[in-house]
């Protein structure tokens, strides 16, 4: 057995919280271990946020194109995915190479092992045949993986997760898509913009079911203006693929085929990977169960999807910087002398820009989490919808004004189907919720976060100056309407 070697800190996962909890901590003179299995950074510059919303500008660049007529003249629009695969592949992923991202970490300070990380008893961590004993603690970032239904057939047949959907260079003439959440909604209208023949097949009665009704109204009605076919409340039973086409039925006889199927019906962690009946940790949970300061038991702290708070970038690293402040308290807490390396006083001068003592730092509060679906028009979305507010009891008022009638939404020439919803207290007077759906929903978005976050009396936000002609003036009208 090998023999342990000690440091201060491992982090095991390098997604993009755990890389920033690596780095950082390793800037501030603490000696770190970074493990991963696949690639630094991982699912968003790769897989994620990144190549998607390129291939959501090359998109949206088309259907702009073509809103030429009747607004400036006439436009003759031929799309061609090369261009989009190829900056996919130079600019965004380095054709799936992360020697950057590894340079960028070891650079910061950190030392790199490729990898899977595996808990192996407290404050111990084995990747192969090294073991490393943790001085100061253990950071698990090691994300999610797609969650493949238990569909008869489907685990013998070639289908894509959004890795491959990210990868493909040439475009199929056809694709089923399983699953109508924002990923599936995104990557179809990108597909069908480009000439691809899509179908989403949903089980649930909606699309986008997390967001409220009038969203998934908007963004079904949108879709379809692109061609894409859409079925609700369809229970896939059995997959099927021939050599060269797919079928997929569903319950009550229903049955769609296309040369491609991509399945994104969600996401899992693999918490049974990890080793953690080794310190005591519940193996079978769904996600890590970790307190306000990201905390899984004592010395081991988890950021990022694993936490189950959502699969967003924004959110593991708006964790990942409860982390470090937590981990350098805990550090300059259990080594408050001096240190001749010189660690101490690193830790003692990062704490002071961090947040002070052990157990003085930030907490996590998720009230107002920002989510946002970069279909065209954009669903942007904080806080609790109207049915989760009214299933929690609270008095609830709700304003609402479609865009269309706004300035802004006349001179652009938006249809009377995107609006501005808002969800507040009535008890309290602030706002508790909002969705924005519009050209920009995500921008507008911002300004709602703020008044949820910072839970800004109603009366406040009625007096405030909303600038014209902008998306956002609608806010206005919205508040107006709250009853």
């Amino acid at each position: 057995m090998a023999e342990p070697e000690l440091v201060d800190v491992v982090v095991v996962g390098l997604g993009v919280g755990g890389e920033e909890v690596a780095g950082r901590i390793a800037e501030a003179g603490l000696s770190v271990v970074g493990i991963e299995r696949d690639l630094v950074g991982g699912e968003c510059p790769y897989w994620g946020c990144i190549p998607s919303k390129m291939m959501i500008r090359a998109a949206n660049a088309l259907a702009e194109a073509r809103r030429v007529d009747g607004l400036a003249g006439t436009a003759t629009v031929q799309p061609d995915w090369a261009p989009v695969a190829k900056r996919i592949r130079e600019e965004a992923t380095d054709t799936w190479d992360d020697t950057v991202a590894v340079r960028r970490l070891t650079d910061r300070g950190a030392r790199f092992v490729r990898g899977s990380g595996r808990l192996d008893g407290p404050g111990r961590v084995r990747v192969g045949d090294q073991v490393f004993q943790a001085r100061q603690g253990i950071v698990l970032g090691t994300g999610t993986r797609p969650s493949v239904p238990p569909i008869e057939g489907l685990a013998d047949t070639p289908y894509w997760t959004n890795h491959q959907a990210i990868e493909v260079e040439q475009l199929p003439e056809s694709l089923l898509v399983l699953g109508g959440g924002a990923i599936g909604l995104e990557l179809s209208q990108v597909f069908a913009r480009f000439g691809v023949r899509v179908t989403v097949v949903e089980a649930l009665d909606r699309v986008l079911a997390l967001e409220e009704p009038e969203a998934s109204e908007v963004a079904a009605a949108a879709l379809r203006a692109d061609g894409v076919e859409i079925h609700t409340g369809v229970r896939a039973e059995r997959v099927e693929h021939d050599g060269s086409r797919f079928t997929l039925r569903g319950a009550g006889g229903a049955e769609f085929t296309a040369d491609r199927l991509l399945v994104v019906t969600g996401r899992r962690a693999h918490l049974d990977e990890l080793g953690l009946d080794t310190v005591g940790v519940d193996a079978t949970q769904r996600y890590l169960s970790v307190d306000d300061r990201l905390h899984v038991t004592d010395g081991i702290w988890a950021v990022g999807d694993v936490t189950g708070e959502g699969a967003f970038t924004h959110i593991a690293m708006y964790q990942a910087a409860i982390v470090i402040a937590d981990v350098l308290a805990h550090a300059r807490k259990s080594n408050p002398g001096a240190d001749p390396s010189g660690t101490a006083s690193v830790i003692g001068g990062a704490m002071g820009a961090a947040s002070g003592s052990a157990g003085s730092g930030p907490r996590a509060d998720y009230r107002a989490l920002p989510r946002v679906t970069f279909t065209d028009p954009e669903v942007g979305a904080v806080g609790l919808t109207e049915q989760q507010a009214r299933e929690r009891g609270i008095n609830v008022q709700v304003g609402f004004t479609k865009l269309g009638g706004s300035t802004r939404g006349w001179i652009h020439r938006v249809g009377d189907e995107d609006f501005i919803k808002l969800i507040a207290d009535a008890d309290k007077g602030v706002l508790i919720g909002a969705t924005s759906v519009g050209p920009a929903g995500g921008e507008v978005l911002s300004a709602l976060v703020v008044a949820v976050h910072a839970a800004v009396p109603v009366s406040q936000l009625r007096q405030m100056i909303y600038a014209y002609p902008t998306f956002h003036r609608a806010i206005e009208d919205a508040l107006r309407n709250l009853s």
